[in-house]
């Protein structure tokens, strides 16, 4: 039997968990709301299925381990530039998208696509896994494998939802830019709000972080009573930073955690608004599944802090073989260029893992 397990490590710590089950698979689930019944690592997909179920991993074995500041050297990348099949495929996607933004359909639309590679040695999981965190102590870094998933390796900014009992938190993040130049130079410590003048924000960028900020306060006024949100503010993940707000709440009921999840996700961050019908034709129309990108992960646990995140900047690990993720959030305005190109500066960060 293939042992299933999961990596992670929080944002800014300098150790990592390991979570093992040693029997039986993973609980499959076909519902987040589910969720508020049980505890253990998750991984959820963005379309929830017979074929891409929640899975919860059973906590038989916990092990808490310290990052050592080795670095590895990384075989290098091997059929990792884009080729002309690929740039049409995703040209092809982006006219239908952005002909039902610009027909009114919908307000946005996040459009995703996959990038393959190989690399030309063999790679250990675990050793990407380590390197991931050293080189994004900013996010979010998690490896999880299972009989049903695969083995997947995500770094990501986006927290879905956390805190525990009627204490929650969760964030609006969109708008993208990539670093150049002194920007490079730009940091905001944990916890502060600090702006950086050399940080310029396009129109089209604050308004889909303020599309993605609406949707979540209005969501979350379903479940709370008390609610604080700070923001937007400029936040660093690798050489990329987005708008970002907080929201911290209270829940009126902790029982209500499942169905707060299912309202959330997928959000607009990496769906779109109105959320049934953009998600409806994502599914029915992006070409390729986005099977465990764009949904979420974390550890959940009833009796300790859960943090769920969302699944961006990810690869699907088959051997020597890579499938790479990215997606961008598409307005009315949105050329297609520009957009492409903002896939491709988010691919590098699982790109850079390889040197």
């Amino acid at each position: 039997m293939i042992e299933s397990f999961a990596m992670y490590r929080l944002p800014r710590a300098d150790r990592f968990t390991v979570v093992r089950q040693i029997s039986g698979e993973p609980l499959q689930l076909l519902s987040c709301t589910a969720l508020a019944g049980v505890e253990g690592f998750v991984m959820a997909p963005f379309r929830v299925s017979a074929d891409n179920p929640i899975l919860v991993l059973k906590p038989d074995v916990i092990e808490d381990v310290q990052l050592t500041e080795e670095e590895d050297v990384i075989g290098t990348p091997i059929n990792s530039v884009c080729d002309t099949e690929e740039r049409l495929i995703y040209s092809r996607d982006f006219d239908a998208f952005h002909r039902r933004l610009v027909c009114g359909d919908f307000g946005k639309i996040v459009l995703a696509r996959r990038h393959d590679m190989a690399c030309d040695t063999d790679v250990s999981p675990e050793r990407l896994f380590r390197r991931a965190c050293r080189m994004y102590p900013r996010m979010f870094v998690a490896l999880v494998s299972t009989p049903v998933s695969g083995t997947w390796l995500m770094a990501t900014p986006e927290i879905l939802l956390e805190g525990g009992g009627i204490e929650w938190h969760t964030m609006a993040l969109a708008g993208t830019m990539k670093l150049e130049g002194r920007q490079l130079l730009f940091d905001v410590p944990a916890g502060s709000r600090r702006e950086d003048g050399c940080i310029k924000w396009s129109e089209k960028n604050v308004c889909e972080q303020r599309i993605v900020a609406k949707y979540i306060a209005e969501c979350l006024g379903r479940y709370s009573d008390e609610m604080e949100e700070n923001g937007p503010y400029t936040s660093r993940a690798g050489n990329i930073v987005h708008l970002r707000s907080d929201f911290r709440f209270v829940l009126r009921s902790a029982e209500s955690v499942g169905c707060l999840i299912d309202d959330l996700h997928p959000t607009p961050a990496v769906c779109g608004l109105p959320k049934a019908e953009t998600y409806g034709f994502i599914v029915k129309n992006e070409h390729g599944a986005r099977k465990y990108y764009s949904g979420f992960a974390g550890p959940w646990f009833k009796s300790a802090q859960s943090h769920l995140y969302v699944s961006l900047r990810c690869m699907q690990i088959e051997g020597r073989r890579y499938g790479l993720y990215a997606g961008g959030g598409l307005l009315a305005d949105s050329r297609e260029q520009q957009e492409w190109d903002e896939t491709e500066a988010k691919l590098e960060t699982m790109k850079g893992l390889f040197g």
